[in-house]
This record gives C-alpha cells, structure tokens and sequence, in this order.
C-alpha cells in the first residue's frame, strides 16, 4: 500500500508540524538558557514557567502530528525517517538541560542515549533483510513517561526551592524517570527479541516461522479445490475484492479446471481510488481508518458481491511488506471480509514472514473464511 497517492508532496500538514518541532528543538533550548536562571528562593520564576509551557507544546506535537498523518491518510515514507527522529531530539536536548543545571541525570541521560543508537541500528541491519520493527506500545510508554518526567522536572524548578510543592514535584519527577529508564531498556530488549531471527544466520524455528515456511502454492490450491466443490454443490457462486492479494485468491480458485461454473471474478483494487470507485468503499472510511482496515474490508466484501453479482464475496487488504508499516498496523497485518447471507463479517491476522509469505498465507486465509461459510 503507497504511502501517499502519486504527485503528493510529501509537505503535508503531519510533516511540516514535524519540521517544526525539529526546528523549534535548538529555539526552545536558547529559551531555556536565557529565561530559566536559578531556582527561585520566593515566588515563582515567569521565565522557568514559560520554558516548561514551551516544553510541553513542543511535546503534544508529537500526538498532533500522528493524528494529522492517520487522519489524513497522509503517512509517508518521510514522516517515519524523520518522526522518530524529532522525538529523541527533543528528550535528548532537554535533559541534557537538565543535567547543565545539575539535576541528577546522567544515568537516564546514558541510558536512553545508549537505547537509541542499539535501536537504530538494529533497525538499519533488519531493514537490509526486508525486515521492518514496527513501534510497540511499551516504546510509546517509556516516550510518554520520559517527557511526563522532564515536564514535572520543569514545573518543580520554576517553584521555590524550599516549598512542600517543590518537593513534591521533583520527587515526582525523579520516580517518573526512573520508571521511563526501566521502559527504555525492557522496550530495547523488547526490539531486539523481535528482531533475533534476522541478526542470526540461520533461520528461527518457531511455530508460526514453521507454518509460514511449508505452506505452499499446491496447498492453496488444494484448499480452492474444496472450496469450489462446497460451493457447486449448493449452487453457489464466488467472488473476491483484493488489494495486498492482488488477485491471487481469484488466481487459486480459477486453476481448477472448471471453476467457471462457481467463480464470477475478481476486483483487483490496490489503489484507494478503485476500492472507492468499483466497490464503493466511502471516501470518509478510507479518510478516517485507513485502507487496512475492519470497515474498509467489510465495505469491499459488500462492494464486490454487488459488482459481481455472486452469493459469496471475499475480500482481502493488508501490509504485505518489507514496508508500509504505521503504529497500530504492523507488517503482516491483513484484514478479510466476508459477504454472504444478510450480512457480512470481518476478521484479521498478523502473519509471519516476507511478503510473498505473508501474500500466500492470506490467500489460503480468504479460502478458509469462504470454505467455513460454505
């Protein structure tokens, strides 16, 4: 699935509130030297107050433009080199503030430096195999409590020193990094876990990796074989909407010999223009949850069955890979439709593999979905 249509800039909203936060990192930094001076000994410092009220706007617009790029559907191969990138900026500069003013950092500061180099490069190693890490909900968590920490730090120093409030914030502070240290190494060992089967020369054996490998072209077609005779024997037709598949469900089914009589045909529709345009997919779907998704499978599924004319339709859109990945939808996620009856129901699946795996085990899912329906 592309990341943005053909022709687009990749200077959409979500990118350029990237850039500006890279931008405002060394800005945000100059405020700090200049306005945040000592901790004050009465009253509140206006200018810590206003490096702290900096500092968290320059945090949300990680949230904003996240939810710009997914809202949008405007994830690009730019926002997710330089996302990440902002991010660690961000953390890295600010404690590195903090550690000028004497605050007790340095392990944290040492910590999630180190955490970063290990990460991207076992990123950059794993993506010369067609591999691609997606990010993990424990690495949103130790961002989140990381900039939660430097955030009360902040707040504390802009109070006296000798306030019960004051004290209660550092405290505060102190406890929330310690927890942010203990997510940043559990989420780097977490990646290099996930990642151990391609840093190794041979290949992992697990279950999941076993299934993937031996599965094979004559299994699915052994499987369409049973579909096609389940549904000629309760005279019932078939027809599909792939996207990630590109017709190979359709492909399965019609190398039987005789399949005409069951099968009406495929919609082949890899780009969102066609989902929308030949199968009806809504425009406000594809806008607000993407292509990979419950509603947009549900929504093909129904689309085809009209446009084909058939009792059972099946659809199919996923991340094939080695690429394509956003939070929330990692490589091998595909989801299916099925129409059939009065309605109609989805189902997902993460798979194992690369992508002509991950391809092969999705066709032989749709098949299963149809044959259970049958």
């Amino acid at each position: 699935m592309a990341d943005v249509k053909k022709g687009h800039s990749i200077w959409t909203p979500a990118n350029i509130v990237t850039c500006i936060r890279v931008v405002f990192v060394p800005v945000w930094l100059l405020m700090a030297e200049v306005l945040g001076g000592k901790v004050p000994t009465e009253g509140i410092s206006l200018g810590m107050f206003a490096v702290f009220v900096a500092f968290c706007l320059l945090s949300l617009t990680d949230k904003l433009d996240g939810y710009l790029a997914r809202s949008r559907n405007e994830v690009t191969t730019f926002g997710k080199f330089l996302d990440p990138i902002a991010d660690k900026l961000v953390v890295i500069v600010s404690l590195c503030y903090l550690l000028e003013r004497g605050e007790p950092v340095t392990w944290p500061l040492l910590v999630i430096v180190s955490r970063e180099f290990l990460v991207s490069g076992l990123r950059m190693v794993v993506a010369s195999k067609g591999v691609v890490i997606a990010a993990s909900d424990l690495g949103k968590w130790k961002t989140a409590t990381t900039m939660g920490a430097i955030c009360t730090n902040l707040l504390a120093l802009a109070l006296p020193a000798d306030t019960i409030l004051h004290t209660v914030l550092i405290n505060l502070a102190y406890a929330a990094l310690f927890v942010a240290v203990l997510l940043t190494i559990w989420s780097g060992v977490d990646y290099f876990m996930k990642a151990w089967g391609s840093l190794v020369d041979e290949e992992p054996v697990d279950e999941a990796g076993a299934e993937s490998s031996a599965l094979t072209w004559d299994d699915v077609t052994k499987k369409a074989e049973g579909v096609l005779e389940a549904a000629r024997a309760k005279g019932l037709t078939i027809g599909t909407a792939e996207s990630c598949t590109g017709g190979l469900v359709e492909g399965a089914l019609t190398a039987i010999p005789g399949s005409s009589d069951v099968v009406m045909g495929a919609v082949g529709s890899y780009a969102c223009s066609v989902k929308e345009a030949l199968l009806g997919v809504s425009h406000e779907t594809l806008e607000r949850v993407g292509a990979v998704s419950s509603e947009c499978a549900s929504e093909m599924a129904a689309g085809a069955r009209r446009a084909l004319d058939c009792d059972v339709a099946v659809s199919v859109t996923g991340i094939a890979g080695p690429g394509g990945a956003v939070p929330g939808k990692p490589v091998g996620l595909v989801w299916f439709g099925l129409s059939f009856g009065d309605g109609t129901r989805t189902v997902s699946e993460v798979f194992e593999g690369n992508r002509d795996q991950v391809r092969l085990q999705s066709v032989m899912r749709a098949l299963e979905l149809v044959s259970e329906a049958l």
